[in-house]
């Protein structure tokens, strides 16, 4: 372990040595997130011209300006953000849960269930108190401010840009949306160590991850003042100057392949190593105690899904739908690959494959869903079908861990898988979508893309940050947890089970 965290912290070096800000394109509509202040936002049209009595006034008379318009919001976008925030809620309570749910032990059901549950809310209120502050405000390259703890500042007439000019959503609504996207990562982490933690170890392992490795990584990727902020290249390398590290390096990333999955997918393997493995692992059968409420998980991730992916557009628009037809091509292209690879290798296609291809195939069209048309959208989701079957297969056995529900296997690999894949299919000459360049306010031109094998390399950058960044943030809050309050229960505890060694409570009466 002592030599695997050296290496990540060597290649953390390099990768952060090679991510300056330069001058570059701003990205596409869909390239970050954006966060934009009313205090920033442009100043309304012109105001209309004065009645003709003023205009007859005495030449020597000074006019009087109108004040400028507050900018108004859009109502379709913002039901339509209302919309997609509850298909991310659904998609972690009950989705996420009743997916890891259905795949552990009947006597470790109830213990996933409060683990989804409890870490949702406790980033949601983590993420009002400081993390929505430290993720999208300015401050450095590498994290925001505190300057809108507890949201100061911010009231129902506080607006977000999007990523077109002058059109904007309630900033309320963005920081609810982004609310989710925090916790739906954290939950994620969840089924690298089921069965085995402890309950305080979870929550207090939660509250560091996310503060040190989680609300940086969002700043870096999707932190910059938006659209209207860039006039002409010496505002657009102010906007650069001003935007995370690798939104201003130009990383690709429409709703979170860096930021949510592979950052969660390495954390879970880092927990799995320092776990340990389940007892009984190996020898004892751990098989899914309820393929049934796994399969009602998957298809609710997968409906929840769009919202994720098409809000994340933050606009009723041609590209969100786009996003929403690449969610659905990717995945079935994912479940696919996955089916009927097993079929050839184990004979029978299974129920746990399918499931288990969706997932991946939703993974690897995160970070790529806005950005690539619809024949790299299918391919990205069968190459993560195939690569993520045998990243729960081979590549675990090579790794060794006891990644329970191989949270690695699919987010961590589909992640990488989608973010790399991303900059080869943005290309407006494979059918991709661009980059807009927001100082001619034009999007998609090839003259424009910085090229393939560019972006590649500049996507590989935004994936050895996350990498290093979550493995070494979860290594060290491993350690403290270890020194506070332990990491797992006992060995009585975990044969007996966790839902009444921990909980007091069991699923199912026997």
């Amino acid at each position: 372990m002592k030599k695997l965290f050296a290496m990540l912290l060597t290649a953390g070096a390099l990768a952060l040595g090679s991510i300056t800000p330069t001058a570059v394109l701003a990205q596409s509509a869909p390239a970050a997130e954006v966060k934009k202040d009313a205090s920033k936002a442009p100043e309304a049209a012109a105001p209309a011209a004065a009645p003709a009595a003023a205009a007859a006034a005495p030449a020597e008379e000074k006019k009087v300006e109108e004040a400028p318009k507050p900018p108004s919001v859009n109502k379709g976008d913002t039901a339509f953000m209302y919309t997609a925030i509850i298909m991310v809620i659904l998609m972690t309570i009950p989705g996420l849960a009743l997916f890891y749910g259905g795949l552990v032990r009947s006597k470790n059901m109830l213990s996933v269930l409060m683990q989804v549950f409890v870490t949702f809310s406790l980033i949601s209120v983590l993420w009002v108190i400081y993390g929505y502050s430290l993720a999208f405000t300015g401050g450095s390259p590498y994290i925001g401010g505190l300057s809108k703890m507890f949201l100061s500042g911010v009231g129902n007439d506080s607006v977000a840009a999007t990523f077109s000019k002058e059109t904007y959503i309630p900033e309320l609504a963005f920081i609810a949306f982004q609310c989710t996207f925090a916790a739906i990562t954290c939950c994620l982490i969840v089924g690298a160590y089921a069965e085995r933690m402890k309950f305080s170890a979870v929550l207090l392992f939660m509250v560091i991850w996310f503060t040190f490795a989680y609300l940086p990584m969002a700043h870096m990727v999707w932190y910059w003042d938006g659209p209207d902020a860039i006039k002409d290249q010496a505002t657009l390398d102010q906007v650069i100057a001003n935007a995370g590290l690798l939104w201003g390096k130009g990383a690709l990333d429409f709703a979170g392949g860096t930021v949510v999955h592979i950052n969660a997918g390495v954390a879970g393997l880092v927990c799995a190593y320092m776990l340990g493995k389940r007892i009984g692992y190996g020898k004892e059968s751990m098989a899914p105690h309820s393929l049934t409420l796994t399969m009602v998980g998957a298809a609710l991730l997968w409906v929840g899904w769009f919202g994720f992916n098409a809000g994340s557009n933050l606009e009723a628009n041609g590209v969100a739908m786009f996003a929403f037809l690449n969610t659905i091509l990717a995945t079935a292209c994912a479940v696919l690959a996955w089916t009927f690879a097993e079929w050839m290798i184990k004979g029978k296609p299974s129920m746990l494959g399918a499931a288990s291809g969706a997932v991946a195939g939703l993974v690897a069209i995160t970070p790529a869903c806005g950005f690539v048309g619809v024949i790299g959208a299918m391919v990205i989701g069968l190459a993560s079908g195939l690569l993520c079957l045998w990243g729960v297969t081979g590549l675990k056995k090579l790794l060794g861990a006891d990644d329970a529900l191989d949270v690695f296997g699919v987010h961590g690999v589909g992640g990488i898988v989608g973010a790399l894949l991303t900059g080869v299919f943005a290309s407006p000459s494979l059918g991709g979508q661009g980059i807009c360049n927001y100082i001619t306010n034009k999007c998609g031109d090839l003259a424009d893309f910085p090229g393939i094998g560019t972006q590649v390399w500049i996507q590989f950058q935004g994936v050895v940050v996350a990498i290093v960044l979550s493995a070494v943030v979860a290594y060290v809050a491993l350690l403290i947890v270890k020194a506070l309050v332990g990491l797992r229960v006992s060995e009585e505890e975990e044969r007996e089970g966790l839902d009444t060694s921990s909980h007091g409570e069991s699923a199912y009466k026997y």
